[in-house]
This record gives structure tokens, sequence and C-alpha cells, in this order.
């Protein structure tokens, strides 16, 4: 733990001071960092510790890309998992804009409230503190249905303070990795607006998401759980080592070598928050460990879904409706699932992917071998696979419309365009 914070001490430090002067120096010194360090064994591929059970990677990736909830008894498909929290989420968003708004600062003040404050004013989606809120809801019905909250195990009849606090400290530590991410990927937008370094400059960017991740770890020492501080450090932890992981230049020489690396890189980067989260409610609320291991396998199966559908939209999306420039990853250099399956169909795909498509002509290149391999309809087969999973989580709690919206996010996660 030590090497590992002291490596992304270093790597922070260096993105302050010369990051677009100079980004290859950045790539140089990932590349100096210790293999075990990031996960990775002496012969390139993953180490034993495997974050969970997945999907098969391959398998038919033809059909309309839905999750199967035909017969689930007790499910609703009218639930919209955004309007029945929308009350809870606007309170929440009160509740971050008051907490980064202490500083003395003015500058730093806006910079750090800035997506918080353009979120409020169009209601986004806020998915993270949703999954939250929704996983606290229905862990409660089921205890009322299971009849645990009358065995004095401590179980409570109504959502505790702390998980509504919880949901707050999720979104903030979510929103600090994207302002760190947008400085490391010189990115101009995000969410459909000017990124923060674009309006306030690198150094700012990362001195605000230095403070909101300040304000996050304060509320997590506020809810005086050990176990959960534990586990939503571990989750800061994560997001530093997925983005070495994505920035290091691994051997990416075949599909078998390459896919077990970006499942960890995705699981670090996007699905542990997700996950952690869930089952940090669910410790909150003192559910036996079954319910929190139960919590813990929807968030990370939901954030695995996720992130592969990011990856398919990356390439297929309509213009103008991700909120960045379509195709950026390619651009940026991002090894991504699409790339992934292409390279097992086109193995000479392994020479622009080792060049982070960087030489003349290997964008367009690799654009035409994901589209002949059917990348993307092999990425959402797999995160079908992967909500599908999350669904089956959902659904061993009581039917209650809270459960049924968890498992129309998973859907939702699915058939979005954005």
């Amino acid at each position: 733990m030590r090497q590992q914070l002291l490596w992304a001490w270093r790597c922070k430090c260096y993105s302050r001071g010369s990051i677009m002067r100079d980004r290859r120096g950045l790539f140089s010194l990932i590349q100096r960092i210790p293999r075990d360090i990031i996960g990775l064994g002496d012969d390139g591929n993953l180490d034993a510790r495997v974050e969970g059970r997945h999907p098969p990677l391959r398998g038919p990736w033809a059909g309309d890309h839905r999750v199967d909830i035909s017969g689930l008894e007790g499910h609703r498909h009218d639930v919209d998992p955004f309007r029945i929290m929308a009350q809870e989420l606007d309170e929440m968003s009160q509740a971050i804009f008051r907490a980064v708004s202490v500083t003395q600062h003015p500058v730093l003040n806006r910079a750090a409230s800035y997506f918080f404050e353009a979120s409020m004013k169009s209601m986004g989606k806020r998915v993270r503190p949703t999954i939250v809120f929704l996983m606290a809801h229905a862990t409660l019905h089921h205890a009322v249905a299971s009849g645990t909250v009358d065995a004095g195990n401590g179980v409570t009849q109504s959502l505790l303070d702390t998980q509504r606090r919880l949901a707050g400290i999720t979104e903030m530590l979510h929103t600090a990795s994207l302002l760190h991410d947008d400085v490391i990927d010189v990115s101009d937008t995000r969410r459909g607006l000017e990124s923060v370094n674009s309006v306030f400059g690198n150094q700012l960017a990362v001195l605000a998401g230095d403070f909101l991740l300040a304000r996050a770890s304060i509320g997590l020492a506020q809810l005086r759980n050990c176990d959960v501080v534990e586990l939503l450090s571990t989750v800061i932890e994560h997001l530093v080592r997925g983005e070495i992981l994505q920035m290091h230049r691994q051997n990416v020489s075949s599909f078998d070598v390459g896919f077990p690396v970006y499942l960890r890189k995705t699981f670090f980067k996007t699905a542990s928050l997700i996950a952690n989260s869930c089952q940090a409610s669910a410790m909150l609320a003192l559910h036996p460990p079954e319910i929190c291991h139960l919590a813990f396998e929807y968030g990370r199966n939901l954030g695995m879904a996720f992130q592969l559908v990011d990856d398919a939209l990356d390439l297929r999306a309509e213009k103008g409706t991700l909120g960045k420039p379509v195709g950026a990853d390619l651009e940026a250099g991002v090894i991504t699932a699409p790339v992934l399956y292409a390279l097992e169909a086109y193995p000479q795909l392994a020479e622009p992917i080792t060049r982070r498509f960087a030489g003349p002509g290997d964008i367009e290149y690799s654009r035409r071998c994901i589209e002949d391999a059917r990348g993307v309809d092999k990425t959402m087969a797999l995160a079908t696979r992967y909500a599908q999973v999350a669904v089956g989580e959902a659904s061993r709690l009581a039917p209650s419309d809270y459960r049924s919206a968890l498992i129309n996010l998973a859907d939702a996660v699915l058939t979005r365009s954005q």
C-alpha cells in the first residue's frame, strides 16, 4: 500500500507541473512503476487476485441487448429509477453544494462546484448516488419483508442519515476522479460542458479534485464506521491504480493477454466505486453478510456493464449526444473492449495498439477492423451478460418498487444513448 500511494503521488505531482507541456514524460514515468504495484505479474498477466467472477467473454452477440426480466414475480416495468429517487437526489445535490462551498477561495469554490451546480440546474442523472439510494431502500424493504428488523440486531425501519451522506460521498469521489482524468487526458469537454481544466486551467482542476477528495474523506470520517471508511478508501486507491493501468503500455499481443488486464482496469476505474458503495450502504444498515455481498455483486456487475456500454458508445453514438467527441478513446490511445475483440479477429492490429494508435492511418485502420469484427456488437453482448448477472442479484431481494428500479436501471444502462 505504501509503495502504491508513493507512485500515485509521484504521478500526481508530475501532472500538476508539466503534463500539458510533455505528456510523453508522464507516460515515461508510468512505465517505471513496478508491475506488482498495478497488479501485473512478472509475465505481464494479472496476478491471482481477481475481483469476482466474470461472465463468458465470448458467446452469442446478436440480439437487441436487453436483460431478460420475463416472469420475475412482483416486478414492475414502469418504475423509473431516477424519478423515484428525485427528491432525495435533489436534497443530496444541495448538501454537496454546501459541502464544497466552504473554502475562502472563490475561484477554487467555482471549480469544485462546477459540475454539481450544472447538475442541479439540468437535473442530471447522477447514476452512482441513485444506485446507492435504491440499494439502501431495496435492502431495507427486504429486511422488513423477511422480519429482520424485528430480530434485535440493530436494523432500523427507515433509511439512515449515514446512508444519505454516503450517496453524496460517492458522487464527490466520482467527480474528483473526473477532474483528474480530464487533466491527464487533456480533455476539453465533459458532460456536454467545457471541462474544468479548460475553464480554470490544469493546476486549479487538479486542486479542485484534491479538494473534493478531502471533503469526501471528511464525510467518510464523520460516518463513524471504520469498515466503511476502509472500504471507500480502497476505492480511492483503485481509481489511481485503474488510471495507471490504462496509461501503462502493456504488451497486448492477443485477446487472451489484453482482455484480463482490461477487465481489471475497468473494475478499478468504474465498477469498484459502484460495488463498494452498494456494499457500504448495506453495511451501514447492519444487514447480514449475504445481503452485503449481494449489494457488492449487483454494483460490480452493473459497473462493468456501464463501462462496456461506454466503450461501445464511444464508437457508435450520435455526434453531440455523449458530451465528448465520438471516437475520443481511440484518439487518446485508450485500449477498449471493441478494440480487443477486433484484435482477436485481426492479430495484425497488435502493432497499432502497441503504438496507441499514434502512427499514420492507425485510427482509420483500427476503426475498419472493429467494424469488420463486429467489435461493438460483441462488447454490447458482454455488457448484456454483466447486466443480466446484476438483475439476478437484485431479484434475490424481496419485491418492492426499489427492487424494480434496480432491475430497470440495469436495462437502462444497456439502452442509453449517452
